[in-house]
């Protein structure tokens, strides 16, 4: 995370989240260089595959990502688009990190997004991560009012 927006909630990505009965090596290994493959496993009877741009390391907006991969998925050979529509769960996963500043945040998709990712069978999620509080003896951030610097514990 970067100074500028370290106390502010902030987009952070859109990861494509995969899950299906069958092994998703094959439609993952057709998509080529243009993923960066986060975790791609088997977990019991379900196999996952969590994926972002590879091109988009520093995504622009969650539009334009969501468009990127539909365009993607649009062009898998017709043996891996069968694979896509045979998964169970096709979800572009838009992440959020939350602060205490702004008061609110809003993610607004354009139409034609909405539409992209209806045509290729897949939702759109939004996950949203809590602020990070910081806790005694650890270096997380402190985003909560300050607190008094008295212990809290009476002996």
């Amino acid at each position: 995370m970067n100074a500028n927006t370290q106390g502010t909630t902030h987009y952070l990505n859109v990861d494509l989240d995969l899950y299906s009965e069958w092994n998703l090596q094959p439609l993952v290994t057709a998509m080529g260089k243009k993923v960066y493959v986060l975790y791609i496993g088997r977990h019991k009877r379900t196999y996952r595959a969590h994926l972002e741009l590879a091109s988009n390391s520093k995504s622009k907006s969650p539009d334009s990502t969501i468009r990127a991969f539909c365009a993607m998925i649009r062009t898998l050979p017709r043996v891996a688009r069968k694979e896509w529509d045979g998964a169970k769960v096709r979800d572009f996963n838009i992440g959020v990190q939350a602060a205490m500043q702004p008061y609110w945040y809003e993610i607004a998709l354009a139409p034609e997004t909405v539409k992209a990712a209806s045509e290729v069978n897949a939702r759109i999620v939004l996950t949203v991560y809590s602020p990070q509080v910081r806790r005694e003896g650890t270096r997380d951030v402190k985003l909560g009012p300050k607190r008094s610097s008295r212990s809290t514990l009476q002996r």
